[in-house]
C-alpha cells in the first residue's frame, strides 16, 4: 500500500500499535496485617497487588507490590530475609519522588531500586521512605509529596500516592478508634509496554 500527496509517493507503514488509555484508580482498605512487633519478629503473610488486575491478587506470580504493616515490597529482585515474604519472580522496582501526584508525569529518566539482601527498594522505617511515625500521637500519617514510582513485575510503569493508613481514609485518625493497616491509595497505571508517561 501506498500514499500519494503532492506529486510524492511514499509507501504506508504495514501496521501500528493503538495504545490502551492509562487507568487512574483510587483503591481503599487493602488490609495489610502483621503478626509480632512490640519486640516480637514480624512476620505473617504479606497483601499482594497487581496494577493490571486493579486489584489484591493471591497469585504467587502475577503481583507487582506487596503490602505487610508499614512495609511495601517489590516484585523483582531478591528477597530481603524478612519472615513470611513473597518470593520475586518478576522485575518490579520502586523509586521514591518528590513533588505532587500531576508533577510525575513520566517515570523515564527515574532510578529505580528493586529489593535486596537485607533492604527493600523503598527504605522502611520512620522518614526513610513513604511515611511519618508520630510517637507522640501514636500516628502513621504519608509525607506530604512523596510519590511512589513503580516498575511492575513485566516491565510497565505506574505512579503511587498513599492517602491514608487507617480504615475508611479518616482526615483526622485517631489510633484508639481507626483500625490501622488499611491503606488507601491512588494510582496511575500505563498498561502499554515501552511508555513510561504517566500523566493523566
Amino acid at each position: 500500500m501506498s500514499i500519494s500527496a503532492n506529486g510524492f509517493t511514499r509507501a504506508a507503514p504495514s501496521s501500528f500499535t493503538v495504545l490502551s488509555n492509562l487507568v487512574s484508580e483510587t483503591f481503599t482498605n487493602l488490609f495489610a496485617p502483621q503478626t509480632g512487633g512490640f519486640g516480637e519478629p514480624a512476620g505473617g503473610p504479606f497483601t499482594k497487588f497487581s496494577f493490571a488486575d486493579g486489584d489484591v491478587t493471591e497469585s504467587e506470580t502475577d503481583w507487582d507490590i506487596a503490602f505487610r504493616s508499614t512495609t511495601i515490597a517489590v516484585n523483582g529482585g531478591q528477597v530481603t530475609g524478612t519472615n513470611d515474604e513473597p518470593a520475586r519472580n518478576g522485575n518490579a522496582a520502586a523509586a521514591i519522588e518528590n513533588g505532587t501526584f500531576d508533577d510525575i508525569t513520566s517515570a523515564s529518566g527515574l532510578t529505580f531500586v528493586q529489593d535486596a539482601d537485607g533492604a527493600f527498594g523503598i527504605p522502611t522505617g520512620s522518614d526513610s521512605g513513604w511515611y511519618n511515625y508520630n510517637f507522640m500521637t501514636n500516628i502513621v500519617a504519608p509525607i506530604p509529596g512523596k510519590i511512589l514510582v513503580f516498575r511492575t513485575a513485566d516491565g510497565k510503569y505506574a505512579k503511587v500516592e498513599i492517602l491514608s493508613y487507617y480504615e475508611d481514609a479518616p482526615a483526622n485518625p485517631d489510633p484508639d478508634t481507626n483500625a490501622a493497616r488499611y491503606f488507601t491509595f491512588k494510582y496511575v497505571y500505563n498498561p502499554n509496554e515501552g511508555e513510561t508517561s504517566l500523566a493523566e
